[in-house]
């Protein structure tokens, strides 16, 4: 993914002023838009949406320090009006554009990315591929907001609405892989941006034709191929690891790529405070154009 991600780092920087087509350039590399942003929030630590906002406002900085009419620079930059482009100026520098030309500053600037390949992968990473039939998850869902480090307050709440039974009951409808209860996040924002909702179920995996209690809430999933990586240790710090793993080891090593769908925790055993546990990451992937 290294080269994909400069050349997509390259357009970005060629096309600042422009619409940018994130899936047609995607295309072009051989891979996907949904990947493409995955790997690029996971690598670089931000949504490829907000390196580009950082991007346009650094160079704006320098044309509205320049002396360039405000309305020229808001025109210039998709923007409809000054105020518009105040507001994104000001969410980036922490000022406004008047402020910028009256003192000279501050000015919080986002420098041009690049990827460089380093040596990693010195932790195994215990992956199987499994091709999976359509299946359902079912279960209770709730919005809530994408953390991405520590245990998420407003899953844990969720979880913890539900009675002791409800879990025993979601266990005994479970009747296909991914076995036991499951932690599902879907509908997730393709920049994976830290406090964007996503829908989240606590559920089971059951048989594309398994009856679907009334009371509970349905997703349905596609055929199609899994990656799952099998983890234990600390929960949810070693998951979490293992997460980030996938996007700075094991895709770029591994002639896979993610695919839209929802991913999935399943957890297999654990201790009985949830300090530990060990469980199994299923990603949904296909395979990579080379």
């Amino acid at each position: 993914m290294i080269a994909p991600l400069n050349h997509l780092v390259e357009f970005v920087e060629d096309h600042l002023t422009e619409e940018i087509d994130i899936a047609a350039l995607a295309h072009r590399l051989g891979t996907t838009e949904y990947h493409l942003r995955r790997m690029f929030s996971a690598l670089a630590g931000m949504p490829l949406s907000e390196y580009v906002r950082r991007r346009r406002m650094s160079v704006a900085a320098a044309e509205v320090l320049g002396g360039d009419d405000l309305l020229g620079i808001a025109t210039r930059f998709g923007y409809g009006s000054t105020e518009a482009f105040a507001r994104a100026f000001r969410s980036v520098h922490g000022v406004g554009p008047a402020d910028v030309r009256r003192n000279g500053g501050p000015l919080r600037t986002q420098s041009q990315l690049r990827f460089r390949l380093t040596v990693e992968g010195n932790t195994p990473m215990d992956t199987r591929i499994a091709d999976r039939p359509a299946f359902r998850l079912i279960g209770h869902s709730a919005r809530v907001p994408l953390i991405h480090d520590g245990v998420n307050p407003h899953i844990q709440a969720h979880i913890a609405s539900l009675p002791p039974a409800e879990h025993q009951r979601l266990k005994e409808l479970a009747d296909t892989e991914p076995t036991g209860l499951l932690q599902v996040s879907a509908d997730v924002d393709p920049d994976y941006a830290e406090g964007s909702e996503l829908t989240y179920l606590h559920g089971v995996a059951v048989a594309e034709t398994t009856p679907v209690p009334g009371d509970l809430d349905a997703i349905e999933v596609a055929a199609g191929t899994w990656a799952v990586f099998r983890v234990a240790g600390a929960y949810p710090a070693a998951l979490q690891s293992a997460w980030a793993a996938t996007a700075t080891d094991w895709f770029p090593s591994n002639p896979w790529q993610l695919r839209p769908g929802p991913s999935i925790v399943a957890v297999l055993d654990r201790a009985a405070d949830f300090s530990t546990a060990t469980c199994e990451l299923w990603l949904p992937v296909e395979r990579a154009v080379r």
